[in-house]
C-alpha cells in the first residue's frame, strides 16, 4: 500500500520557519508535498484571487520533499494543489505552524485555518496548527511533538467528515504544557480603533490598533485551555447555519402575506411592507 499522501500548507509563506517545522515533523508519517503562498498572506481569511493569474514555481526548500512557491492566497494553494500539482486525493492536509494564536474569533481571519477549511471542502480530513509566539524564531519543538500526536490519531481514526481541527499550542516549553483539551471557540473579539497619520505629503492615512478582549469566562474554551497551559484543539465546521435560529425564527416571525417555503400565499407589493 502506498504511503499516505499528505499537503502542506500555510499563510506565513513557503520560506516561514513554522512551515520547516511542520514539514519536518510529518516527513515521515506519509508522502508529503508542500504548496504554499511566496510571501506572507496572514489575515487573508478564505481570500481568493480572481483578477489576475496566479504562477506555480517548484522550489527545492526541504530537500527532496516536492514543493511549490504560489503567487495566491493560502486558499488559492489548496485549489491549485487539488488541481493541478497532486496526483491522487490526499490523504490529510495540514496548515501552519502559524506564527500566533489562531484561537477563538482569530479563526474567521486566519488564513492558516482557510486553507484547511477549504481542503476540507474538497473532501479532505484537515488540520491547523498555531503557536501562541508570534517571533520570528520561535522553538517549535513543543508544536512539533502535538503535530505528531494529532497527525497520528488523524491517519489512524480519523475525524467525522464536513470538520476539521484548529489546534493552537502555548508558548510553554514541552514538559511545562499541562495536556491536551478538546474546546469549543471562545466568544472573544478584536475592539479595534484607526489611527490617523500623514504622510510626508500631508495625506491622512489609517493604521490598525486593536485590543484582543475575551468575554468568555467559560473553562470549556480555548481561551481558557491556551491561558491554563494546555493545548486547544477545536472542531471546526464549515457549515455556517445557526441551526437553533430556525425554529426561533419559525415560531416567532410572523409571515403573513409571504411566502415562507412551505406553503403558498398570494405575493404581495413592496409598499404594503414598507421595503
Amino acid at each position: 500500500m502506498s504511503k499516505p499522501l499528505i499537503l502542506v500548507v500555510n499563510d506565513d509563506g513557503i520560506s516561514a520557519p513554522g512551515i520547516k517545522a511542520l514539514v519536518e515533523a510529518v516527513k515521515d508519517l506519509g508522502e508529503i508535498v508542500v504548496v504554499a503562498p511566496d510571501s506572507p498572506q496572514s489575515g487573508m481569511g478564505h481570500a481568493i484571487t480572481i483578477n489576475k493569474p496566479l504562477r506555480l514555481t517548484e522550489v527545492k526548500y526541504f530537500g527532496d520533499i516536492k514543493a511549490y512557491q504560489c503567487s495566491g492566497t493560502p486558499v488559492d494553494c489548496v485549489k491549485l494543489a487539488v488541481d493541478r500539482v497532486l496526483h491522487r486525493h490526499p490523504d490529510l492536509c495540514v496548515s501552519g505552524i502559524n506564527h500566533g494564536s489562531n484561537s477563538s474569533i482569530n479563526v474567521i481571519y486566519s488564513g492558516t485555518m482557510s486553507a484547511a477549511v477549504e481542503a476540507s471542502l474538497e473532501g479532505i480530513p484537515s488540520v491547523g496548527f498555531s503557536l501562541c509566539d508570534y517571533k520570528h524564531e520561535a522553538d517549535f519543538s513543543a508544536t512539533s511533538f502535538y503535530v505528531k500526536f494529532v497527525v497520528n490519531q488523524m491517519l489512524e481514526i480519523g475525524i467525522p467528515k464536513h470538520t476539521l481541527l484548529n489546534v493552537n499550542v502555548p508558548k510553554l516549553p514541552l514538559n511545562e504544557i499541562m495536556g491536551v483539551k478538546i474546546c469549543r471557540q471562545a466568544i472573544a473579539k478584536w475592539e479595534e480603533k484607526y489611527m490617523e497619520r500623514n504622510d510626508p505629503m500631508g495625506r491622512p492615512y489609517y493604521w490598525l490598533m486593536g485590543e484582543f478582549v475575551n468575554h468568555d469566562h467559560g473553562q470549556d474554551t480555548d481561551e481558557w485551555a491556551l491561558a491554563n497551559g494546555y493545548v486547544s484543539i477545536v472542531p471546526v465546521q464549515y457549515d455556517l447555519t445557526s441551526h437553533h435560529t430556525i425554529p426561533y425564527i419559525n415560531e416567532n416571525w410572523k409571515f403573513t402575506g409571504v411566502d415562507k417555503g412551505n406553503e403558498s400565499i398570494p405575493n404581495v407589493s413592496r409598499e404594503e411592507f414598507n421595503l
